[in-house]
């Protein structure tokens, strides 16, 4: 039987004199509080919870958390502690109202890659026998299907409640994405991690972390969470990896490295074949030779850590390693969409410098023709990347793009001019569906046209509106145009 949900067992230490009191479950967005649950006051970018506990009261709120002192027009009848973290204490809650977990999860974070890892691991778990699944920026994807439009780590009730299901459903292994905001609003604890895995530091969410410093602290925050002793893995090959690799140390974890620069599994060798490659590695002081039917060095990683990862909770290496050669990729991530023309169309999720370079580098190696890009910055965000991918693309493809990517509430065409301005070769299409079919009707025998930036997403963000928007529809349809 459940044992009640009582102010001291959600919460311990934080009620002296109502540790007692039971309660129906837990809420941090008043507008969502039920009668009975105890209101978790967050401070927000936007609005301190603290200006809602009335509301939150009002609607039935019994017992109130908060970073600040009681208020003192609260009912004395409402129960109220003071905390110090309200995120941790919310975090550790849901772990309470939600206990079940699967009884291996594993969590990678970087700036690049984090969903192709996550996905991969899962395919490794499910090929060598586990019930498994992943959970990240493409959603819930377990062997029976998937459940699009999660964050890249959901809030904590959320996430604690998607742990319980899994496990109640059977899954024993998760692989799950740690963003650096999820880890720096305490998102994850409470999570009971068997590994974790570092794959990279770029520039990326410089107007939330300030610094490069900040985000790099906020993303080692993920060993803290592990158990003491608890495995972490490596890309050696990578920016920042020593950095990675000694914060791992410090807190008492035992190093998996992996790459060309890999101690435990290095890659030798990897020779292009047709859309895959072949990798020869060396592990355990034998030299392993599988194919990955996936394209890029950045892949090649990615795919490493992920058996690394399987390695890290108990898998035999050699065959965690021989998964790979059945890996699919993931929506959105290199994704071949189609051909028109003797050209090729690829959809990917760049949206940052290091990973449209990374992309742009990948695909010059299959460009017999141009190499064609269409891709755009989203509003909202660091704005100092924007010409930093101006001047990537610019310098990388035969023809560069510029359009609207989530333009949110700045004005798209002052986004569009901020790329521009990186350098003249660039030409502007600010409509995005034209931008692709402009794109698409360029191709020619042996050109490779990459759209990147939004790669699983169906919706584009204007204003405060999300609308329909699929860049492989717009793909499809503008081929299907040509053809007819």
């Amino acid at each position: 039987m459940t044992q009640p949900l009582s102010l001291g067992r959600l919460f311990p230490g934080a009620f002296a004199t109502d540790a007692s009191q039971v309660v129906s479950g837990v809420a941090f967005d008043s507008r969502k509080v039920q009668p009975g649950q105890v209101f978790v006051a967050l401070a927000g970018a936007k609005a301190d919870g603290a200006r809602f506990i009335a509301d939150a009261v009002a609607k039935g709120a019994v017992a109130v958390v908060s970073g600040q002192a009681r208020p003192a027009d609260l009912d004395g009848s409402v129960a109220f502690a003071q905390v110090g973290d309200p995120r941790l204490a919310l975090s550790l809650a849901a772990a309470v109202v939600h206990p079940r977990q699967p009884g291996t999860i594993v969590a990678v974070t970087g700036t690049s890659g984090k969903s192709s890892v996550a996905d991969f691991t899962r395919q490794i778990f499910q090929a060598l026998g586990h019930e498994a699944a992943s959970l990240g920026t493409i959603g819930v994807v377990t062997s029976k299907g998937a459940d699009y439009g999660s964050l890249t780590t959901p809030d904590p009730l959320s996430l604690h409640a998607s742990l319980d299901r899994l496990a109640g459903d059977g899954v024993t292994h998760l692989a799950m994405e740690a963003s650096s905001h999820g880890l720096d609003q305490r998102r994850l604890d409470g999570v009971r991690l068997k590994a974790g895995a570092f794959l990279n530091l770029g520039r990326d969410h410089l107007d939330y972390h300030l610094t490069v410093a900040d985000y790099l602290a906020a993303k080692m925050r993920l060993w803290a969470l592990l158990p003491k002793g608890a495995p972490v893995v490596i890309n050696r090959d990578e920016p920042y990896a020593e950095e990675a690799a000694q914060a791992a140390t410090a807190a008492g974890h035992p190093l998996i490295g992996i790459g060309r620069k890999g101690e435990t599994i290095r890659l030798i060798e990897s020779v292009r074949e047709g859309f895959s490659q072949r990798l020869t590695l060396a592990v355990e002081g034998r030299e392993l030779v599988v194919s990955l039917p996936l394209v890029g060095d950045f892949m090649a990683g990615n795919a490493l850590v992920a058996a690394a990862l399987a390695m890290a909770t108990g898998d035999e290496p050699v065959a965690a390693l021989r998964a790979i050669s059945g890996l699919t990729g993931v929506v959105g991530r290199l994704e071949r969409v189609g051909e028109a023309r003797g050209g090729l169309v690829v959809v990917d999720y760049a949206h940052k410098p290091d990973a449209l370079s990374a992309v742009l580098s990948t695909l010059r190696g299959y460009a017999k023709g141009r190499l064609i890009c269409v891709f755009g910055c989203g509003g909202d965000r660091d704005t100092g990347k924007r010409p930093l991918m101006g001047a990537i693309a610019a310098q990388k493809a035969d023809i560069a793009i510029v359009t609207d990517d989530n333009p949110r509430s700045e004005d798209p065409a002052a986004i569009r001019a901020q790329v521009m301005a990186a350098s003249p070769k660039l030409r502007e299409i600010g409509d995005r569906a034209e931008a692709i079919r402009a794109a698409v009707r360029m191709l020619g025998t042996g050109d490779v046209l990459v759209v990147a930036g939004k790669g699983h997403e169906t919706g584009q963000i204007i204003g405060d509106r999300t609308y329909p928007f699929s860049d492989q529809d717009v793909v499809r349809t503008a081929i299907a145009e040509i053809a007819g």
